[in-house]
């Protein structure tokens, strides 16, 4: 009697444990979704953020390549004008003024 009691306890403790192993992978599946669904927010917030940042990069990227190419074509026009001076010196790009008189 007392080893059927013994083996009756024992298995209700495994089944205790079986049950509470069976419970809480059944809450980590029924967590799962919501988790995914916050690291999608997560994510998508992050793309749109990077994608606007791009966006300037890009627009500032392209405006410095015409900065640039402006101040090439003013100093190409004053090497010219340096090897052979005649009349006034050849007025800066448009560009070029621009940024001269505002900086940016």
């Amino acid at each position: 009697m007392i080893v059927c009691g013994l083996l009756a306890a024992r298995a209700t403790i495994r089944a205790g444990a079986a049950a509470a192993t069976a419970n809480e992978a059944a809450g980590r599946t029924a967590a799962a979704p919501a988790s995914r669904s916050a690291d999608l927010a997560v994510l998508t917030a992050t793309v749109a953020r990077v994608d606007q940042e791009n966006a300037a990069l890009r627009t500032r990227m392209s405006r410095m390549e015409s900065l640039v190419r402006a101040c090439s074509w003013t100093v190409d026009g004053l090497y010219r004008w340096a090897r052979n001076p005649v009349g006034d010196p050849p007025a800066p790009h448009r560009l070029v003024q621009e940024y001269n008189d505002t900086g940016s």
